[in-house]
């Protein structure tokens, strides 16, 4: 038996290479730590311009918080609505969001869009929502 300077215990030793050997034979870790996944933002939280802390002026500053706030009403709609639902019009798009207990801001957009046409995805809805923007 040999004795070293060792810090740890036998068995702490064995637990340590236990824990060590899928890191070894996969090479990359293989623990969950809950201090890497990102948080939801809180209600509270403050919000950050689309444009950065000091946003560009002008033309530049309302194409962004455009852009920005198209991108949140697709995510916001793509929560409450299913691949399933799609093709879709207006009358159903707003029967799904009702059923899933969409925010009000998300049944006020939907019903702003135009009467007859179908939407083959949310993105294609978002579009219609906002005129002169581009496909994104």
């Amino acid at each position: 038996m040999e004795r070293g300077s060792n810090p740890v215990s036998p068995r702490k030793d064995d637990e340590l290479k236990h824990e060590l050997d899928g890191y070894l034979s996969s090479g990359q870790h293989t623990h969950v730590e809950e201090a890497n996944d990102p948080e939801p933002p809180a209600d509270d939280d403050v919000v950050v311009d689309p444009g950065g802390p000091v946003p560009p002026p002008g033309e530049e500053r309302e194409r962004a918080r455009s852009a920005a706030e198209a991108e949140a009403m697709r995510m916001e709609l793509s929560r409450h609505l299913e691949r399933t639902t799609f093709p879709a019009d207006r009358q159903t798009l707003l029967r799904t969001l009702e059923s899933h207990h969409a925010p009000d801001s998300a049944l006020a957009a939907v019903q702003r869009l135009p009467e007859g046409k179908t939407y083959d995805n949310v993105s294609e809805a978002v579009r219609a929502l906002s005129p002169g923007r581009s496909a994104g």
